[in-house]
């Protein structure tokens, strides 16, 4: 151990010691908070805190690394206003030099209760997840680690929250919460420690819809909460809602047990805040555009995010790697398991979607031809960069767009977790001669007595060990090969053993199940992926169009001589296998104007699923069959 490390060491044993002074396990901090949202539509919450204390050193933390996200959160930048008060004075603070999220304060002789006040100002660019926008003029999402402080050296089971929202006159909520009572628009939520606090969101807004999405003769009562920028976005279509009815009908004839009090779908429906998905135990944050149920696969984008969603109160919530769950939200998470975290996750949400209707077996299959494709020849980086370290490097790529990530690779243990967890699928039903199947072990490993939620960590070996007990089998050599392989194919054994093939022709998915439906997809021809405005998204290291000189962030304004559009990059694509000319694109680099020059005669491709001859297609008869009386 160095010097440096051993005065770090210190440091932190003070600021411990300082902090139990406060509070102890035998007898828990009681907060109070109270979160004020009536200024969300202009984009301002306040926070109003008290905290016992004794006099002398303290520390306060801000959440840095909320669950589900694996990055620091990054809003500490947008807290304002922070001010320390006991007895009616104000009390000097500091930042920690070392750590942004943590504050010193000194107690005042004779104080009891800090009093903590700050506005937290709602960010107003597009950034993703819980870095963008929670607000708009008629709702507001809160996630409750972005709006107080907590006291350091006390784990978060450990520190009790009493807490209370200040509504917008009229707002409704939704919220996985027990109410304690409500008084026109100010609600108080039974007392919850810190962990189930942070782990339990509330969404509100002028326009709310609830919707009950239990099956029959299930004990435990699910619904949706929805709030929206307009009244007629909350308009969910009976397929839809029969959908969810019948998702939940499915996990748990997949899993055999839950492990909530009961499960709430929080979704938001707005153009203005990034779209996409946060896992909770009782309850999952969601958020799509304003009008996703009105749009004719209004199913398919629902079924996409709310069941992956749905599937981590098991998978990520109840069971979850040792390395994602420090006792503090200050601890950076280790994530070398989070191909068992997101991947598995991806693959049994998907399944789950298709057996509930909300997904057609159709669409799955041209799901994973995509991503049979994608993590093909449109993932070159696959051959210096192996899955495991998309996995170990979680932080820093966290946030990563389309640009080079081909070369780059990004969140692919999701997509590839999809295709590693069908061949395990396939494997336990082929060694089993069809009397075990994957179902057999979400059953073993997330299924126990309902208690509440709760946590049940697990290690590598722990899983392996799981597999095993339902199918014996050298499942840490079939991992390890996997995640550490620099092959340029994708792992396609799993499509393959449940009787189908990827091929590339020259038809386009049916409407509705094209990977990309805006711009031009041509990763597979001349390996450019652009969007409607012209801007290169991608270009497919070494691929043809690579090789002319066009890479991501340039603009197309020309093909053969006229103004682009993607019809005519795409007629261009198409004709190529009939033509000896090669595709010239004039391009725009910075302001500078160039014309690239595309040798490419293979025509339009686009990956498909087609039959396996000969191989029984267990994907349809048993990986998607329905488990459940369906709606």
């Amino acid at each position: 151990m160095t010097a440096r490390w051993r005065i770090g060491y210190v440091v932190l044993a003070v600021l411990l010691l300082a902090s139990r002074a406060a509070a102890s396990p035998q007898n828990p901090p009681r907060i109070t908070l109270t979160v004020d949202t009536r200024q969300a539509p202009e984009g301002i919450v306040h926070t109003y805190m008290a905290i016992p204390v004794k006099p002398g050193p303290l520390t306060l933390y801000y959440p840095k690394w909320p669950p589900g996200e694996f990055q620091p959160d990054r809003p500490i930048a947008n807290i304002a206003g922070l001010k320390f008060t006991a007895n009616g004075k104000r009390i000097p603070w500091t930042r920690d030099l070392l750590d942004v999220y943590t504050f010193h304060v000194d107690v005042p002789e004779g104080a009891r209760l800090l009093d903590v006040s700050f506005e937290y100002l709602e960010p107003q660019d597009r950034q993703p997840y819980l870095m963008g926008l929670s607000a708009t003029d008629k709702l507001v999402d809160i996630e409750w680690n972005q709006n107080l402080l907590y006291l350091a050296g006390v784990p978060a089971q450990d520190q009790i929250f009493d807490a209370t929202l200040v509504l917008p006159s009229g707002w409704k909520f939704g919220t996985p919460l027990p109410v304690k009572n409500q008084r026109d628009d100010q609600v108080t939520f039974k007392p919850v420690p810190l962990n189930r606090l942070v782990d339990s969101p509330v969404i509100a807004g002028e326009y709310y819809r609830e919707i009950d999405l239990t099956p029959p003769g299930e004990p435990i009562h699910h619904e949706i909460d929805i709030v929206a920028d307009s009244a007629e976005a909350l308009d969910m279509n009976p397929q839809v809602r029969k959908g969810l009815t019948n998702l939940v009908a499915e996990s748990g004839k997949l899993f055999g047990s839950r492990h909530y009090r009961d499960y709430h779908f929080l979704l938001t429906l707005s153009d203005y805040m990034p779209h996409f998905g946060l896992e909770h135990h009782e309850c999952n944050d969601s958020r799509l555009p304003e009008w996703t149920l009105l749009r004719p696969n209004a199913a398919y984008l629902v079924g996409g995010i709310l069941s992956h969603e749905f599937v981590h109160s098991w998978n990520g919530k109840f069971r979850r790697p040792v390395g994602l769950n420090p006792p503090y939200y200050q601890a950076r998470e280790e994530t070398n398991l989070i191909w068992v975290y997101e991947g598995l996750t991806d693959y049994l949400g998907h399944v789950l979607a298709t057996r509930s209707g909300l997904w057609t077996r159709k669409e799955l299959r041209q799901f994973y031809a995509s991503i049979g494709a994608e993590l093909g020849p449109g993932r070159p980086g696959r051959t210096w960069r192996p899955l495991q370290d998309t996995a170990n490097a979680v932080p820093g790529m966290i946030g990563l767009g389309g640009r080079w990530i081909n070369w780059i690779r990004g969140r692919d243990y999701y997509s590839e977790g999809d295709l590693i967890w069908l061949q395990v699928a396939t494997i336990i039903a082929r060694q089993s001669h069809g009397k075990k199947s994957f179902d057999d072990f979400c059953k073993l490993f997330y299924g126990g007595p309902n208690e509440g939620p709760q946590l049940k960590r697990y290690s590598f070996n722990d899983l392996v060990a799981a597999l095993n007990h339902v199918v014996p089998y050298d499942w840490a050599r079939f991992f390890q090969e996997r995640l550490n392989s620099t092959s340029p194919e994708a792992p396609l054994s799993g499509v393959e053993a449940s009787g189908w093939r990827l091929v590339f022709n020259n038809h386009p998915p049916a409407a509705g199940l094209a990977q990309f439906r805006r711009g031009v997809n041509a990763a597979y021809s001349i390996g450019l992926i652009v969007g409607n405005d012209g801007i290169v998204m991608d270009s497919i290291w070494n691929g043809p169009a690579f090789k002319a000189g066009i890479t991501p962030g340039m603009k197309l304004a020309g093909v053969d001589g006229r103004v682009y559009t993607p019809e005519r990059l795409e007629d261009a694509i198409r004709g190529s296998s009939k033509r000896s000319e090669p595709i010239r694109l004039l391009v725009v680099n910075y302001d500078y104007y160039k014309t690239c020059t595309i040798i490419y005669r293979g025509g339009a491709r686009y990956p498909h699923l087609v039959r396996e001859v000969g191989v029984p297609d267990t994907l349809d008869s048993q990986i998607l069959r329905p488990r459940a009386p369906q709606e």
